[in-house]
């Protein structure tokens, strides 16, 4: 113990159950899980703990996705959720909720001993994980060859319950109109199994798709830091587009350069989607040297302007239409009818004089007439009721909020933080923390309110999740007690009452 003389107070370890935690807003997280009905779907599911004893499979997946949201970053982690016994009194209380006493009891038969622990230890969920890794995946990859191994039925089951997340929202929030936003992400790791990424180090370079009106992740799938973004964008879509609930009419797409590939583009544009026909899109165009070409010959290049507060303001880059027909877009007279746009950009630093060539850029350079060199950018779309500016700013909507989302996965959330060198493992959980986004997403816009709906998870946490408080029974039932007067108490009453109604809206 240190002596209290320049240091005013001690530390003691209590001696005694109290009941404390320092995580009374997370509960309010289990009731939206249980009105999204997420442990029964995870039970349906996933699989890999069926009639074994131990762990269920939805004790192993909330487990971790509770982590994700109170701001664990490691499997490791679980040991501080353990130790937090207000909160494990909780977690014992509330997973046999809705169940009948038949269920309770299989579910304590699933142990020889006494069951101590409210939530897996670190060796148990190491050993969940493994389970979805795939050994005979592992087997067909050959080098330098790029290699997406194929899901086994745990981590597809997983997938299926990031579906019913989507679904639950779609139900309580209709929407006809979807927004896909294809785009991939690097995910920096020193494991030795990592591969090297384009950037030359080791990563892994997971590719989501991302809904922006609902801010919801689609789908998401891990991939190695070697397999280009542009590798199977077409089965991604594909297999996106028959995942999307009930409800949605029309679908538009956005990406960069990486979905600009003719097989993307023709399936969107030719409306061959039974479901939902022609996509809309706008995709990045490579500037190749015909584009350069075609861009040199445009005799006007309007200014782009940005809306601020109702006034348009220069942004120092010009735009014009193109004429510009690639082999793959002309091969037919029946073919749909594609606009390519041109963005051009004067570079600020210029080259000394007497020193040609001394710089090189990561983007393409165009020179148009005597000292002046531009930045140019392409832009493909089949979209023809947007005038060439606001279908750029359209386009661009892209780069703002599914870059947050990145940055929400591995900053706020665990996915920068890999358990495993084993891809399966890594696999699940990177998919367990898009369960945990999408759940925290659908928190923040139905029960927290709009003021809430963009605020990061360090505001969340700060506000609703880590709030010291006491689990105490009270007249046969457990409270959670915060203190009198803290102003995030009718947030989470508030916020509880409008969960209880999405768990009662009818189908």
């Amino acid at each position: 113990m240190i002596s209290q003389g320049l240091l005013p107070y001690q530390y003691q370890e209590e001696k005694s159950e109290s009941g404390m935690t320092a995580l009374a807003g997370l509960p309010a997280y289990l009731d939206l899980a249980f009105a999204a009905g997420l442990p029964q779907s995870i039970g349906k599911h996933v699989g890999v703990r069926a009639g074994s004893q131990g762990w269920t499979d939805a004790q192993e997946v909330m487990s971790l996705l509770l982590l994700n949201l109170a701001g664990g970053d490691c499997v490791d982690d679980l040991r501080v959720l353990e130790k937090d016994e207000g909160f494990a009194r909780l977690m014992r209380r509330v997973e046999t909720q809705g169940m009948s006493r038949q269920q309770r009891r299989a579910l304590q038969r699933r142990w020889r001993k006494e069951r101590k622990r409210a939530v897996p230890s670190p060796s148990a969920a190491f050993r969940y994980l493994a389970a979805f890794h795939d050994k005979a995946e592992e087997k067909k990859r050959r080098d330098g060859v790029a290699f997406i191994p194929a899901p086994n039925a745990h981590l597809l089951g997983l997938y299926r319950v990031n579906d019913g997340i989507v679904a639950f929202d779609q139900k309580n929030a209709p929407r006809t109109e979807a927004t896909l936003e294809m785009d991939a992400t690097l995910v920096e790791s020193h494991k030795r199994d990592a591969l090297h990424c384009y950037q030359g180090y080791r990563s892994y370079q997971p590719l989501n798709v991302y809904w922006r009106e609902k801010d919801l992740i689609v789908r998401s799938e891990f991939r190695d830091g070697n397999v280009p973004a542009q590798f199977e964008n077409l089965r991604v879509l594909r297999e996106t587009l028959d995942e999307l609930p009930e409800g949605v009419e029309t679908v538009f797409f956005r990406s960069d350069t990486a979905a600009y590939q003719q097989e993307v583009l023709r399936y969107c544009a030719e409306g061959k989607n039974e479901r939902f026909g022609v996509i809309r899109f706008a995709v990045g165009a490579d500037v190749t040297l015909e584009f350069k070409r075609a861009a040199a010959t445009v005799s006007e290049w309007k200014p782009l302007r940005r809306e601020v507060d109702g006034k348009f303001v220069a942004t120092g880059q010009e735009w014009a239409e193109v004429i510009y027909v690639p082999h793959w877009a002309g091969y037919s007279k029946k073919a749909p009818d594609y606009r390519f746009l041109a963005i051009r950009e004067p570079l600020r630093q210029l080259e000394l004089p007497d020193m040609p060539q001394q710089q090189t850029f990561p983007f393409p350079v165009m020179d148009f007439g005597e000292a002046s060199r531009y930045k140019v950018f392409g832009l493909v779309s089949n979209r023809h009721d947007l005038d060439g500016e606001k279908l750029i700013w359209w386009s661009r909507e892209r780069c703002g909020r599914a870059e947050a989302a990145h940055s929400a996965m591995k900053e706020d959330l665990a996915g920068g933080v890999l358990p495993s060198g084993s891809f399966g493992e890594n696999a699940a959980w990177w998919s367990i923390m898009i369960l945990a986004y999408n759940l925290n997403s659908i928190m923040k816009r139905h029960a927290l309110g709009k003021r809430w709906a963009d605020k990061r998870m360090k505001a969340i946490r700060f506000a609703v999740i880590n709030l010291p408080g006491r689990v105490m029974k009270h007249a046969r039932q457990l409270v959670v007690r915060i203190a009198a007067g803290h102003p995030s108490l009718p947030l989470l009453v508030e916020a509880r009452g409008k969960i209880l109604a999405l768990a009662r809206a009818p189908d």
